[in-house]
């Protein structure tokens, strides 16, 4: 069985407001990338690592593994992978370039704003890979959870000289249930591959995480969870960046 960790880079930071894609933005010296790569070619357990990055920053992508290399860094890094305009297309470009891999090929798809995932959790991703062909990382909700629908029939509120449609409570689901997903979610080969092929027909398809297409495409599998840990945090802010130099610090 092979473990392969592919390493989705392929933001542009669009969302978190700078002209720098948050995994190339600076945290305590090193880039956001470099850590998640780190923990990933230092595991024993991962075989091969793959980042998958917006063409426009594959240069900048090459740059950082030729600098690790000159480090001596323990570089698994096999491939660097154009990443799509969406999301889903970053993880469907890295499932074709393993397609020809045998059956029995783990992929773990990790987000690369995520600098501090653990070894702790790629072993217990891994252990249950040997029992399950689909896995996610999630940590217990500690807040309430409601579900929230817009009112589109009410009238328009306006705040602050803007117009927004009133907003209703439908539902509070058991916080007990309520778990809050990370990454990596990670998959067996030829699952993955055919939801995605499933999804493609689909010309309603929508996809925010790999594990939500494996749900509605392949609906008779079932995703086993594995606890993460509050350290995994994801880069969407620039206070998340202060929030995990804060990590750094208190070890």
């Amino acid at each position: 069985m092979k473990n392969i960790a592919v390493i989705l880079a392929g933001g542009t930071g669009s969302r978190m407001g700078s002209s720098v894609p948050k995994q190339f933005m600076s945290l305590a010296g090193r880039t956001v990338i470099e850590y998640s790569i780190e923990t990933f070619c230092n595991h024993p357990v991962i075989d091969e690592v793959a980042v998958v990055v917006h063409p426009d920053w594959r240069g900048r992508m090459e740059e950082i593994v030729e600098r690790l290399k000159v480090k001596g860094e323990r570089l698994k890094v096999s491939r660097i992978i154009d990443g799509g305009s969406e999301r889903y297309m970053s993880s469907l470009n890295a499932i074709m370039a393993y397609i020809d891999e045998p059956d029995d090929t783990n992929l773990l798809l990790h987000d690369a704003a995520r600098p501090f995932v653990t070894a702790e959790i790629i072993d217990r991703v891994v252990a249950a890979l040997k029992h399950h062909e689909a896995v996610g990382v999630a940590v217990p909700s500690t807040d309430t959870v409601w579900e929230v629908h817009p009112d589109m029939s009410g009238e328009l509120i306006v705040n602050s000289e803007k117009c927004e449609i009133p907003r209703f409570v439908a539902r509070i689901p058991e916080r007990r249930l309520m778990w809050r997903a990370q990454t990596p979610q990670a998959f067996r080969l030829p699952l993955i591959r055919d939801a995605y092929q499933r999804a493609l027909q689909d010309p309603q398809f929508q996809a925010t995480d790999d594990c939500g297409v494996v749900r509605k495409y392949m609906p008779g599998t079932k995703i086993a969870v594995v606890e993460g840990s509050d350290r995994n945090l994801k880069v969407t802010t620039p206070q998340d960046l202060a929030a995990l130099e804060q990590i750094l610090i208190n070890g």
